[in-house]
């Protein structure tokens, strides 16, 4: 019963998950607020299975289930949308070729019926004793047009299939655009925050480090002004594309925003993601760019590094604050530097 629509939900059931869901929030001394009624209640359905194995991988590192906790769950989970993948957001092209191969198939399925009929009469006729040239002539004519519908269905089929195979890449397509920034060919915010979540996820069941870089190119808006958006855009994509030259092959750089790029790199302590980020800042620092209409030499580019740490069991935006702050820090002293969450927390504690 848990694939069917809310609206379809057999009312027994539906308490029966209510309980077990308010059952939940007791235990784990959750308030009983909708928002949190909502994550709780998907949670027993199973309905949203990332969303489970969430839940499940904070439960056994004995993780509070706090308020920031709870919204950053109701955020990335429900609010999103993220179980939204009902048929009524098909293509229509996809619902047309579904009816064209349903009827195929039911029209082959009558014409077999049609067919088992017609044979069971010529049995008939042969017990009672019908020419027998006659019988034979009429089971020629039923078997070539057994084969002839069979090789339409065939037609048919393969022709469906095709189409199927042009709306799958029409779709591949669609995604990819959708999860692509167009000016730097980087992946974009939202496939970011997709592949943040996967990572997170990982790193809690593996126990293993989640490293992540917040990157800003100094004086961008200035160098904007001086020199037109123009060659703005091309400092942008020369520092995506430095971005995915410097990182490892599992990481995953990304746009965030203007002129900020991120990236996340599994597995990656804050001394790997330290010698990274100065891979990135220490190549950049190097260019040297000339105005191609010109010929001029413009001046230097520089990005200052915000570098920060996954913690177990905290939330992804909890995470990327603290990357925020270093990166803040950066900018502060003096630009074209890397500065991690250990020198904020410092300069806190001191």
């Amino acid at each position: 019963m848990t694939d069917a629509a809310p609206d379809e939900i057999d009312l027994d059931y539906a308490r029966a998950i209510a309980d077990r869901a308010n059952r939940y929030m007791d235990l784990y001394a959750i308030a009983p607020t909708p928002e949190n009624f909502s994550i709780w209640f998907s949670y027993s359905r199973g309905d949203v299975p990332e969303l489970k194995r969430t839940i499940d991988v904070l439960i056994a590192g004995k993780k509070r289930f706090d308020a920031m906790t709870s919204r950053e769950l109701h955020k990335t989970y429900i609010a999103s949308g993220f179980t939204a993948e009902i048929a009524g957001d098909l293509p229509e092209q996809f619902k047309s070729v579904m009816t064209d191969a349903s009827q195929y198939v039911s029209d082959a399925i009558a014409d077999n019926q049609t067919q088992m009929l017609a044979m069971d009469e010529m049995a008939d006729q042969a017990s009672s004793g019908i020419d027998p040239k006659h019988l034979v002539k009429r089971l020629m004519g039923e078997l070539n047009n057994a084969a002839t519908r069979s090789s339409q269905l065939q037609s048919n089929l393969s022709e469906t299939s095709r189409e199927l195979d042009a709306i799958r890449e029409s779709l591949n397509h669609a995604e990819q655009r959708a999860n692509t920034d167009t000016l730097t060919g980087l992946p974009n915010r939202r496939a970011f925050d997709e592949c943040l979540r996967i990572a997170q996820i990982e790193a809690m069941e593996g126990g293993l480090p989640l490293g992540l870089l917040m990157i800003d190119i100094d004086h961008f808006k200035r160098f904007n002004d001086n020199f037109g958006h123009g060659v703005g855009d091309q400092v942008l994509r020369l520092i995506a594309t430095t971005l995915r030259d410097r990182l490892r092959e599992n990481d995953l750089p990304a746009r965030y925003g203007g002129e900020e790029l991120i990236a996340v790199l599994p597995g990656a302590t804050l001394a790997v993601c330290e010698a990274v980020g100065e891979r990135i800042r220490r190549s950049i620092a190097e260019c040297r760019l000339t105005r191609r209409s010109t010929g001029e030499t413009l001046p230097g580019v520089t990005v200052s590094i915000g570098i920060a740490q996954f913690r177990f069991g905290e939330s992804i935006t909890q995470l990327i604050e603290r990357c925020d702050e270093a990166l803040y820090l950066a900018k502060r002293t003096g630009r074209n530097r890397i500065v991690t969450e250990l020198r904020v927390e410092g300069r806190s504690v001191g």
